[in-house]
């Protein structure tokens, strides 16, 4: 329990870690929130969607010397499913749910600061901003785009803005009777099950904070082909949750939406080589941000960040339309 001199919250709360080959990361990051486990009484829940590059084994050493660590099994692998069986396991009794991303860093009061706001404000969710930050030379290049208006679009949670209710954020903080009330996360959703949970808890008037008194740093992919398989993920995602409620796309949605219409336009440009010029504006808007980066900030990855850019760009309109041409193919109203 909280020492003498520790602040004293009125609700309990369950920490919980969805991960997947997490090795490089999980043991630094749990004994990072091991130090608020022992002050406030928390579990660390880590729950693994099947492992094969020695996460379970970090796991399970952690757990031998810290008994506030769990580590469940997630047959189903994806992050909505993770969170819904830990507080399907684990919930009963607790107030809140902090969630926790495997691929990222945070500062050592994170969960005392969360805690701090709900009490303060008496949110049902409490959200973060979110910096991206790379060690290699392509990680810090998408870290770059990513922190930057080509890469999130100018998304208030990426940009440091002062607390504020919002529509939607990055999960961090949650009270689990309004989690169950909404029925947690669709399982359906592989990518972007946070904003669409938030579209429910908005439906119900639920209210969410986004703070400013704590973040979360955010390690991006490591390769071109793994930051395009996530966003063509995101792309997905977007297009599912808009379809699901039935909502139009914001501006700095649909502006990258229009990325792969403009890349099949080179293919007709042996008809009309005026096809192949909104691609290459494309093209040259985000050489021409990565040397405006370059220069203006003093970075020497902002070229390489343009390419990041384009990558994003380019994946999250191909998920956004496959996903829309899926549901029309099924038979899916909602398309």
């Amino acid at each position: 329990m909280p020492g003498a001199n520790e602040p004293q919250f009125s609700g309990r709360c369950i920490v919980i870690v969805p991960c997947l080959n997490e090795a490089e990361h999980i043991g630094a990051l749990l004994d990072k929130l091991g130090g608020e486990a022992r002050r406030f009484d928390l579990k660390i829940i880590v729950v693994d969607g099947g492992s094969s590059d020695g996460t379970q084994q970090i796991v399970t050493q952690k757990m031998q010397g810290d008994p506030r660590i769990i580590l469940l099994h997630n047959d189903k692998r994806i992050q909505s499913a993770a969170i819904n069986l830990a507080v399907a396991t684990y919930g009963d009794g607790c107030d809140y749910l902090i969630r926790i991303d495997a691929h990222g860093k945070y500062p050592d009061d994170y969960c005392e600061k969360l805690l701090q706001e709900v009490e303060a404000t008496g949110a049902d969710s409490v959200v973060v901003g979110m910096a991206t930050e790379g060690f290699g030379t392509f990680q810090k290049a998408t870290a770059l785009a990513q922190n930057s208006k080509l890469g999130n679009g100018g998304a208030r949670h990426r940009l440091g803005a002062k607390g504020h209710w919002t529509d939607h954020g990055h999960h961090a903080l949650m009270r689990i009777s309004v989690f169950r009330q909404v029925g947690g996360y669709d399982e359906n959703f592989t990518h972007n099950e946070d904003a669409e949970l938030d579209c429910r808890l908005k439906a119900i008037g639920a209210r969410i904070w986004m703070t400013d008194k704590t973040f979360m740093v955010y390690y991006p992919r490591s390769s071109a082909l793994a930051l395009f398989r996530q966003y063509l993920g995101y792309g997905r995602g977007r297009a599912k949750n808009l379809l699901k409620h039935r909502m139009i796309p914001k501006v700095r949605q649909a502006l990258p939406l229009m990325v792969l219409p403009l890349v099949a336009g080179v293919f007709l440009a042996a008809l009309n080589w005026w096809a192949a010029v909104p691609a290459i504006l494309w093209v040259t808007i985000c050489l021409g941000y990565g040397i405006w980066l370059a220069v203006g900030e003093r970075n020497p990855y902002g070229p390489l960040a343009s390419i990041s850019a384009m990558i994003m760009h380019f994946a999250w309109s191909t998920g956004f339309w496959l996903q829309l041409f899926d549901s029309r193919r099924r038979g899916d109203t909602r398309s």
